[in-house]
Order: structure tokens, then C-alpha cells, then sequence
């Protein structure tokens, strides 16, 4: 069943932090990098997701147009919500944000620092784990993280702590064994999986919020049919709105990358329609 409602607030408060419901994601943009970020917070993204990994971001580029937006906006850095992640050297390029030959725990302090530096700013709203060192369970080297991340968090740091790419036998441990429990979990989110439902049914249980990444280029075959298209145009919108009005009617908080400030536009009108019982069961079902 599906947890539909009349209205969907842009903003609501998780474990006393005020989070935006739909998040820009920086992934993968390279040189437009500030401008995009600028272009998201002037269409009204209260909200950045971004990592310390030069291989897939341009965090320093993010900070950039960050910091241009709030002049041009007149905002306060407590009115947005930034979230970046600290990525293991696996996941790197050569361009590290910290000395690989030191334990993970600097390793994390360092790569914080390096991120607070990026984006100019004293404190992150949300810090996430970006992805475990191994595909199954826990390693001693993720536990040693997670011990730093809550170590950052105690101290006001960061606000809250998550994990992203992440299954559903790890996500239980942490949350078994964690001092500090998730507050995020953000994963690529596939329509196969009945759009990652056992982990977004776990994160319910334990309220934590899922974020749902690549909702659109992960599940082009399952889009591509008559379903979604049919939905959309009787609601006189595009599919990416009926998909990400899907998500937010779930509970999910998605996550958008477009490069086009039209589309970024398009994107938070998600808020002015809402999906029937009946729509949701077609797209919750669209890949079976």
C-alpha cells in the first residue's frame, strides 16, 4: 500500500533537522558543476547532494556556485540542506581528499575537513558512508568509519549520518550494532525491485528517510512502456514528474540531476498534483 497524502511539504523536520523532500544531485557534472548548483538553488532546490570523490564530483565546484546562489538568493547557509559523503580509496581516482596511508579514521576527519573547506561552510546537514568496502556484512575498516561519523555528529559537526549503497543484510547489522543509528539510507533505486521496497520498508520501521537515486536511468526499459506515458498525459505532465511524485507519495526522498533549469523547474511542480491509489499501483508494479 502506498503512502499517499493531499499535501507533501518541501521541508520537513527528521530527528529534529529540517530536510528538503527532493534533492539536486551534483554527480557527474563536472566544469557546469557551480553553474548547475547555482541554477538549482535559483529554481528552488533547498537541497545538495554531493561527495568528496573527484572521480564523480566536483565538490569545490559545488561550494562555488553554492556560495554565489545565497548572495543572489539573499538565503542564510541554515536555509539549505548539503550532504556530502567520504568514499574509500576503491572508489577514488588519484585525487584524494586524505593520506590513504593513514587509518580510516583520519582518513574520515580528514576528507570532513577537506568537504567543510570545499563548501565553505562550518557544519554538514547530512554525512553518508558512501557505500560499505564490502559486498557483504561489515569489515572492521567500515565499523571504524561509522565510529568516526558518529564521533562527527556527537560534536554538531554534522546533523545526521547515513549510508548509501547499501543492501538490506547490511543495513540491518548497522542498524543492530550501530551506537548512532542511520538517519539516511541512499540507494540507486531500481523498479525491479519493486523500487527497493525491502530496504524502504526497513528504513520505515527504524525511521530512517531512503533516498532514491537514478529513479529515471536506472529504469528506462520499465518507463519506456505505455503505463507512465498514458498517467502523464492525462495529468498534463511530464514522465520524470509522474516518476518523481511516485517517490515522494512513497515516502522516498528523490533525487534529481538534470542540467537543465527548465526541467529543474518542471521537477519541483511535483508538489501542485497528486497521483491516485491506482497510479501508484501501476508504477510500484511497472517492471512486473
Amino acid at each position: 500500500m502506498s503512502d499517499t497524502s493531499n499535501k507533501i511539504n518541501r521541508v520537513v523536520k527528521h530527528r529534529g533537522v529540517k530536510v528538503p523532500t527532493f534533492l539536486y544531485g551534483t554527480a557527474w557534472k563536472e566544469a557546469q558543476t557551480e553553474t548547475l548548483t547555482q541554477q538549482a538553488i535559483a529554481s528552488g532546490f533547498l537541497g545538495i547532494d554531493t561527495a568528496n570523490q573527484r572521480m564523480h564530483y566536483y565538490e569545490a565546484g559545488v561550494g562555488e556556485g553554492l556560495q554565489r546562489a545565497l548572495l543572489e538568493k539573499g538565503l542564510a547557509r541554515s536555509d539549505l540542506f548539503l550532504q556530502s559523503k567520504f568514499t574509500y580509496v576503491a572508489s577514488q581516482d588519484h585525487r584524494l581528499p586524505y593520506d590513504p596511508k593513514e587509518d580510516y579514521s583520519t582518513q574520515v576527519l580528514q576528507s570532513f575537513e577537506s568537504s567543510l573547506a570545499h563548501l565553505d561552510t562550518t557544519y554538514l546537514d547530512s554525512y553518508l558512508l558512501h557505500g560499505p568496502s564490502v559486498n557483504q556484512g561489515l569489515s572492521a575498516a567500515d565499523w571504524e568509519v561509522w565510529r568516526t561519523m558518529q564521533t562527527l555528529q556527537k560534536a554538531g559537526s554534522v546533523k545526521l549520518i547515513g549510508v548509501s549503497n547499501v543492501g538490506f543484510d547490511q543495513l540491518k547489522l548497522l542498524i543492530d550494532k550501530a551506537e548512532v543509528m542511520p538517519a539516511f539510507v541512499q540507494n540507486r533505486c531500481f523498479a525491479r525491485t519493486k523500487w527497493d521496497v525491502r530496504i524502504r520498508e526497513l528504513c520505515r520501521a527504524h525511521d530512517i528517510r531512503y533516498q532514491g537515486f537514478s529513479l529515471l536511468t536506472a529504469n528506462v526499459n520499465e518507463l519506456s512502456g505505455p503505463k507512465v506515458h498514458r498517467i502523464a498525459e492525462r495529468l498534463s505532465c511530464s514522465l520524470p514528474q509522474v516518476v518523481f511524485r511516485f517517490a515522494l507519495q512513497l515516502g522516498m526522498i528523490p533525487l534529481t540531476g538534470t542540467t537543465s533549469q527548465r526541467h529543474m523547474e518542471e521537477d519541483l511542480e511535483v508538489y501542485d498534483f497528486e497521483l491516485s491509489e491506482a497510479d501508484m499501483n501501476v508504477i510500484e508494479n511497472i517492471a512486473f
